[in-house]
């Protein structure tokens, strides 16, 4: 199912409906972090192939971990969350991720294609997914005057690198 069938299939939950379930879900990573401590030198090296350099996007676009957490009933696996930031105009280049991603947009709009599929345009409180290694080749701010920022949730193994940019 694509993103674009998934966003057509399904109604709109309720803004409040999706921010509870956000809430509830770092709550229930924020618990799992307590058992299971991670330091932030860990946290650093399990995050620092995602981090985009200059040459990856655009000058005033970054990446900020929030949390990285392995999954005590899926040995081998590893949550980690990030915020995006998109400066006005803000892109990153074509990419893949090792596991799956889920974003959820938290300020702006964000153009989002995978390889096979339309460009699409999400808002405020919208989620797309990709799966593993699915091409991403457009990941932008949808805006050229006002900056966009997202929550990206991935699931992959563990000392997986999360982002490969392509040539």
């Amino acid at each position: 199912m694509t993103a674009m069938t998934l966003a057509t299939s399904l109604r709109p939950m309720p803004l409040r409906s999706v921010t509870l379930a956000v809430v509830g879900g770092l709550a229930c990573a924020l618990a799992i972090g307590k058992a299971l401590p991670v330091t932030m030198d860990t946290v650093s090296g399990a995050l620092a192939p995602l981090c985009a350099t200059a040459a990856d996007s655009s000058p005033l676009d970054k990446v900020e971990p929030i949390a990285s957490y392995a999954l005590p009933n899926v040995p081998g696996k590893r949550v980690t969350i990030v915020r995006v930031f998109y400066g006005p105009g803000g892109f990153s280049r074509p990419h893949r991720h090792a596991g799956s991603v889920t974003a959820y947009v938290t300020k702006g709009e964000i153009r989002s294609q995978l390889s096979g599929g339309p460009v699409e345009t999400f808002a405020v409180g919208q989620s797309f997914f990709e799966p593993p290694g699915a091409t991403h080749l457009i990941s932008a701010n949808a805006s050229t005057t006002e900056p966009a920022e997202l929550i990206a949730v991935f699931v992959a193994d563990e000392g997986a690198q999360l982002t490969t940019y392509l040539e």
